[in-house]
C-alpha cells in the first residue's frame, strides 16, 4: 500500500500557533481517512517546522473497496403488468445497473417489492484526497488569519507551495490556487532552490534533511547540544533549563544553532527577575548562571542558521539587549522617586473592569475579602498575621501604576513585591514583618498554572485568594460565566489556582461560603444593580468550582473520574475534605466487598427512583414492627450501629476506617436483597422497605455516593 505525504508551505508561522495546528491537521486527515475507508496500516507522523505544516500517512488503500448494496426498487404490483415488466421496471433496472430478467423479488412487511444487488465501486485514495483535503486544510483553526490576494483566500500566513503525494506520484490537489507538485522548499538561508521529493515516508525526511530542515525531536536536541557546546566556554556556568521556552526556540527554526554574548555587568544591580524576562519573553534568550544559581553577565540565543563565523549576530543581539536593559534600568529608577504607598490614589484611574470599577475599588474589596478569610483560617487554628494581609492587600495592585509594568507586563505583581522590599514603606515594621508584606505581594498572582509553585506563605495564600475570588465573584455576578471555550477572563485558570492553593496550604475554607462574601463586597455599589440574583449566582459558582475541583482531582491527583464523581456528589464545597474522602475511596475501592456494596448502592437508587416514577413514597421512617423477613430485620438492627462508628470515623476524618465500616454490611445488604422483595402489593411493607433503602442511602453517602462507582457487575 502507498505511502501519503501531504506538506502545506508558507511563510513563517508564528511559534505559539505550530502545535496546536499540526496536531489539529493530524487529527483531520486521520478522520478523512477512517470515514472514506482508507485505514492507515502503520502510524500518521506529524513533521511542522517554522514554514509548514506535513504529515506523513504509513501504508494507506490505493483506492476504497468496492461495496455491494441490496438496493430495493417499487413493489411488484407496480414493476410488472399482465406478467409483463413496466416502464417503472425497466427504469429500476437501467438505474441500478442490470438487465430486467436480474431483478429480484423480496418480501417487506409493506408487501412484495422488486430489489436488486448494486456493487459501488470504490474511489482511488488520489481522487478522494484531492477532493476533500482543501476542505481540511481551510478548516484548522487559528487565532488569527492572514488575506491575501483574493478575499476569499485566507490563511495563517501566505501559502507558498503544496505537496501531496502517494508513493512517488503527484495528487492533483488545490488550495486558494496553488496546485501540489513533488517540490517541497528547504532551509530559507542555507538552501536556495526547490527541493524534490523522490518518494513519500522516509525519502521526504532525507530529502529535507540535505536541504538543512530538521523534525521537531532533531531541532530540540540539537539546540540541546549547541547550548550545552557553548555554555562549557564559561567554567563553572550553566544554561537555566526553561521548557516553555525551549519549545519556543524550537518552532522558530528549521536549522538551529548557539551563540554566547555577554553584557555589561553593571546591570547585575538590577533585579534578576527583570533581566531574565528581558532575555526570556522578550528576547528569547537563554540565561547563564554560576553554579550557586546566581545570574551571570552572559546569554545564550539560538539561531535559525548553521554558525555565525564574523559574530555579526552576537554583536546585534547584544546591542539588543543593552538597549533593552538600558530601558529596564531607567524604568526602575525612574518608578523609584515615587512609592507603592503614594500610588495607591493613582489606582482610582485604572479600571478593573468596566462595570466593576477601578482597581482602588478592587483593592478595598480584596482587603476585605481577606480580612474575613483571615478570621476563618484564626477560628481554625491557624496563624495569620492579619497585619501582613493587610498591608500587602492594599499594595497589591500599586505596581500596576509603575513604568516597569507597563513596559513589562509579565512582571507585575512581581514587581509590587521588588519595589516594596527596596522601599521603606513603614520604618516601624521590624525587617522579617516588611520582607513578609514584599513575598505576599510578590506571590500573590501565583499559581498561574497547575505546574506552578503556591505562594509560599500563608499571608501570600489568603491575598492570592483573595485577589481571584473577587474577580471571580465580580463576573460571575454580572453574569459573565465561562461557556465552552470561550473564557476571556481567565476564569477558569484563576479557579483552579484557587483549589490548588487551598489544597496544598490545606485551609480549611468552604468554597460557597467564600464566594458568598467575596460577592458581598459588591454591595450598595451601582454596579449590583446589573447583578443576576443571589440563587443563580450560589448555583452558577457552585457548579463551576465543583468542576474545578473534578479536574483538579481527575487530572493533578490522578484520581478516576468515578472516584472523583462519587467523592463530589457527597461535597463539593470543602477542598481538603474532599481530597482526603478521595484518597480514602480510592485506597479501598479494588476490594470485592467495597465493588459489592457499590453495586448495591447503584440498586437502591435504581429502585428508589422507579418507586418515585409510580408514585410510590417511602414511609417517613423505618417502622420495626412492620419488619418481616429476617434479613430485613437483621440489617435493619445494624444501621444504627454502622452508622455511629461511620460518624465516629468521618467526624476524625479516618475516611479509610469509616469505608471500610461500610463494607462490612456487604454480608446484610446481599442477603436482604436475596431474601426480600421490596416492591410487594401491601403499602405498609413495601413503603417500609423503601424507608430502609433510603435510610441506607442517607446514613452512608457522606463520604461518597458509591452508586456513582464504575464496577463490573450490573446494579
Amino acid at each position: 500500500m502507498p505511502d501519503f505525504l501531504l506538506e502545506v508551505g508558507c511563510e513563517e508561522i508564528p511559534a505559539r500557533m505550530i502545535d496546536s495546528a499540526s496536531q489539529e491537521l493530524r487529527q483531520r486527515v486521520a478522520a478523512l481517512l477512517d470515514r472514506e475507508r482508507l485505514p492507515v496500516s502503520g502510524t500518521i507522523t506529524q513533521f511542522d517546522t517554522p514554514r509548514r505544516l506535513a504529515l506523513l500517512a504509513q501504508g494507506i488503500p490505493p483506492a476504497q473497496p468496492d461495496v455491494t448494496e441490496q438496493v430495493t426498487g417499487p413493489s411488484v404490483q407496480v414493476a410488472y403488468k399482465d406478467g409483463q415488466p413496466t416502464p417503472a421496471a425497466h427504469a429500476f433496472a437501467k438505474k441500478a445497473g442490470v438487465d430486467v430478467s436480474q431483478l429480484e423479488r423480496v418480501t417487506t412487511p409493506k408487501g412484495e417489492y422488486l430489489s436488486a444487488k448494486v456493487t459501488k465501486k470504490g474511489r482511488s485514495a488520489s481522487e478522494i484526497l484531492a477532493e476533500n483535503l482543501p476542505k481540511e486544510i481551510s478548516g484548522i483553526y487559528w487565532p488569527k488569519n492572514m488575506y491575501w490576494r483574493k478575499p476569499n483566500e485566507r490563511f495563517v500566513r501566505p501559502l507558498r507551495w503544496l505537496v501531496a503525494m502517494l508513493d512517488d506520484e503527484a495528487i492533483p490537489l488545490e488550495f486558494d490556487g496553488v496546485r501540489a507538485g513533488t517540490a517541497s522548499r528547504g532551509h530559507r538561508i542555507l538552501s536556495s532552490s526547490d527541493i524534490p521529493v523522490p518518494r513519500a515516508g522516509t525519502p521526504y525526511i532525507d530529502a529535507l534533511r540535505s536541504a538543512h530542515v530538521l523534525s521537531r525531536a532533531e531541532r530540540e536536541h540539537q539546540i540541546r547540544k549547541a547550548l550545552d557546546a557553548a555554555t562549557r566556554t564559561i567554567p563553572g556556568a550553566r544554561w537555566r533549563e526553561d521548557n516553555p521556552l525551549l519549545d519556543t526556540v524550537v518552532n522558530l527554526t528549521e536549522f538551529p544553532s548557539a551563540i554566547l554574548g555577554s553584557f555589561d555587568p553593571q546591570f547585575l544591580i538590577l533585579p534578576e527577575e527583570v533581566l531574565v524576562t528581558v532575555m526570556r519573553d522578550h528576547q528569547k534568550y537563554f540565561a547563564l548562571e554560576d553554579a550557586q544559581g546566581k545570574l551571570l553577565p552572559n546569554f545564550l540565543a539560538v539561531l535559525n542558521t548553521a554558525d555565525d563565523p564574523q559574530g555579526l549576530i552576537r554583536h546585534g543581539n547584544e546591542r539588543v539587549l543593552r538597549a533593552r536593559f538600558n530601558d529596564a534600568r531607567f524604568f526602575w529608577e525612574t518608578d523609584q522617586k515615587k512609592s507603592l504607598l503614594d500610588r495607591l490614589d493613582s489606582l482610582r484611574h485604572v479600571t478593573f473592569q468596566k462595570d466593576l470599577g477601578s482597581y482602588y475599588d478592587k483593592t478595598q474589596r480584596v482587603q476585605r475579602l481577606c480580612s474575613w478569610l483571615s478570621e476563618q483560617l484564626k477560628q481554625n487554628g491557624l496563624t495569620v498575621r492579619p497585619g501582613v494581609i493587610h498591608k500587602a492587600a492594599c499594595l497589591a495592585k500599586a505596581d500596576l501604576t509603575t513604568e516597569l509594568v507597563k513596559e513589562f507586563t509579565e512582571l507585575q505583581g512581581i514587581v509590587g513585591g521588588l519595589y516594596a522590599r527596596v522601599q521603606q514603606l513603614d520604618a516601624s515594621l521590624p525587617e522579617a514583618t516588611r520582607m513578609s508584606i514584599a513575598d505576599a505581594v510578590y506571590d500573590h498572582y501565583k499559581p498561574e498554572s497547575t505546574e506552578d509553585a503556591v505562594p509560599r506563605s500563608l499571608e501570600g495564600a489568603v491575598l492570592s485568594i483573595g485577589d481571584k475570588a473577587d474577580t471571580i465573584a465580580g463576573m460571575f455576578a454580572l453574569g459573565m460565566v465561562p461557556s465552552g471555550s470561550k473564557d476571556p477572563f481567565a476564569l477558569r485558570r484563576q479557579a483552579n489556582a484557587i483549589v490548588k492553593v487551598i489544597a496544598e496550604k490545606k485551609l480549611p475554607l468552604r468554597l460557597t461560603e467564600m464566594m458568598r462574601d467575596a460577592r458581598s463586597g459588591y454591595r450598595n455599589s451601582e454596579t449590583e444593580k446589573k447583578f443576576v440574583n443571589d440563587s443563580d449566582f450560589t448555583a452558577s459558582i457552585t457548579t463551576f468550582f465543583r468542576e474545578r475541583l473534578a479536574f483538579y482531582l481527575r487530572d493533578v491527583c490522578r484520581h478516576a473520574y468515578d472516584v472523583a464523581n462519587a467523592v463530589l456528589a457527597a461535597d463539593s464545597d470543602d477542598v481538603v475534605d474532599a481530597l482526603a474522602r478521595a484518597g480514602a475511596l480510592a485506597k479501598v475501592r479494588p476490594s470485592a466487598d467495597f465493588e459489592a456494596i457499590s453495586i448495591s448502592f447503584k440498586r437502591m437508587k435504581n429502585i428508589l427512583r422507579q418507586a418515585s416514577e409510580a408514585g410510590k413514597k417511602p414511609a417517613e421512617a423505618v417502622d420495626a414492627a412492620a419488619l418481616a423477613e429476617p434479613a430485613e430485620k437483621t440489617l435493619a438492627a445494624q444501621i444504627p450501629q454502622a452508622a455511629a462508628a461511620v460518624e465516629r470515623f468521618r467526624q476524625a476524618r479516618n475516611y479509610e476506617a469509616a469505608l471500610l465500616e461500610i463494607a462490612k454490611l456487604r454480608p446484610l445488604i446481599d442477603a436482604f436483597f436475596d431474601k426480600v422483595m421490596v416492591m410487594v402489593d401491601d403499602e405498609r411493607v413495601r413503603a417500609n422497605r423503601l424507608a430502609l433503602l433510603q435510610t441506607l442511602l442517607k446514613e452512608f453517602s457522606t463520604i461518597a455516593d458509591f452508586s456513582e462507582i464504575v464496577t463490573e457487575g450490573k446494579a
